[in-house]
């Protein structure tokens, strides 16, 4: 033992004084190695009611492509997510039957434009031999009536032509527009009946977003200052180009459908039938005041399946440092930067962490203010 160990160790005072500085030493280090989280105050703020729903995104231009003609689908050209273009042909349907009545309105025509000629050269001589006085005037009448009905069949004979070509068309579906395919009904070889659905495309663009808004709630939403849609990639909130109201609500849901249309750039690279949030914001005072309500910022929150809570800095006593507690919270509107509305589980004066995953590691502490 070192003389310096030995006075130490026989003065009382000075081993008291040299454990209390090792302590704070350690415990100093302990808390700068452990996990620092940013930690805010909650308080009561002032919020405007709002409301927010589920909706989804929907292509302005969708259309379904059905059959008109029956027969087996002998070509399915696409599949699900290939793009196409105008005029491009989808599916073929078993166009035998199609082809062959094409064929014999085409030699209908051939026959009826045969006997036109015949009739209309009968009709001149027998009209020259009139003139002469060599025929009676019955004959130029019956000549006269041959050429009209070999006109008249002619012109059923295109028109069976005409009618023919249109049932052969019947077999082939092609996009309506440059779009992509969504889905398909069919495959190759299943029967094709007249209206059975086998394809549906879409265009790209524009893209709305539909919403449901309850009957009960339709006052708040069309009092609204402001609608915004929440996009999906981003998470960013955006102000659509225009909005359309049905006039009537659902019978059975008691809902009324809301159109919101987004801008070009808003709904590029978008996909038809993703879920989005549809926000009505800023309501006027004269439907719903603003109240004095407890906020904490979004990031606070942590959900796991069924809970939702938030971790509040906790004292484990006078002689230890400051940690977090993990405390289940009631949620209610979302209110954008202001924060999320907390209905039960916490209290004014409480401090949360703002990186719940930081605050769940072991020995996490708030951060230094």
């Amino acid at each position: 033992m070192s003389a310096q160990s030995f006075s130490v160790a026989k003065n009382p005072i000075k081993t008291a004084l040299a454990l209390t500085f090792g302590v704070l030493f350690y415990s100093a280090l302990a808390r700068a190695e452990a996990p620092q989280v940013p930690v805010v105050q909650v308080g009561a703020q002032t919020v405007t009611a709002g409301l927010e729903l589920d909706g989804s995104l929907q292509a302005v231009r969708q259309s379904v492509l059905s059959a008109q003609a029956s027969g087996r689908i002998a070509e399915l050209n696409v599949k699900a997510g290939d793009q196409v273009k105008a005029g491009q042909v989808l599916a073929v349907i078993d166009d035998r039957a199609t082809r062959a009545g094409v064929a014999q309105a085409q030699a209908g025509v051939a026959q009826a434009d045969a006997q036109l000629t015949n009739a209309q050269a009968q009709f001149e001589r027998t009209r020259d031999l009139r003139a002469k006085g060599f025929v009676a005037q019955a004959a130029l009448d019956t000549a006269q009536s041959q050429l009209k009905a070999a006109q008249a069949g002619l012109a059923a004979a295109r028109a069976g032509q005409t009618q023919s070509s249109l049932a052969q068309g019947f077999t082939r579906l092609t996009a309506p527009y440059d779009g992509w395919v969504l889905q398909t009904h069919a495959e190759a070889g299943a029967l094709a009946m007249p209206g059975a659905p086998v394809l549906t495309v879409y265009a790209p663009q524009p893209i709305r977003a539909v919403v449901y808004v309850p009957a009960s709630q339709q006052a708040m939403a069309q009092s609204a200052e402001r609608v915004e849609v929440q996009l999906p990639d981003s998470g960013t909130w955006v102000v659509p180009a225009s909005q359309t109201r049905l006039p009537a609500a659902d019978p059975i849901s008691q809902t009324v459908e809301w159109r919101l249309d987004l801008t070009r750039d808003d709904g590029a690279k978008q996909t038809p039938g993703t879920q989005v949030r549809v926000r009505f914001a800023g309501t006027t005072a004269s439907q719903t005041a603003a109240n004095d309500r407890l906020v904490v910022p979004a990031s606070a929150v942590l959900r796991r399946g069924e809970l939702t809570a938030v971790y509040v800095v906790a004292s484990k006593g006078s002689d230890k440092p400051e940690g977090f507690a993990l405390r289940a919270v009631r949620t209610g509107n979302a209110n954008g930067a202001d924060g999320i509305e907390v209905l039960a589980g916490l209290k004014a004066g409480d401090r949360v962490a703002l990186d719940p995953v930081r605050a769940g590691l072991a020995g996490a502490v708030p951060a230094a203010r």
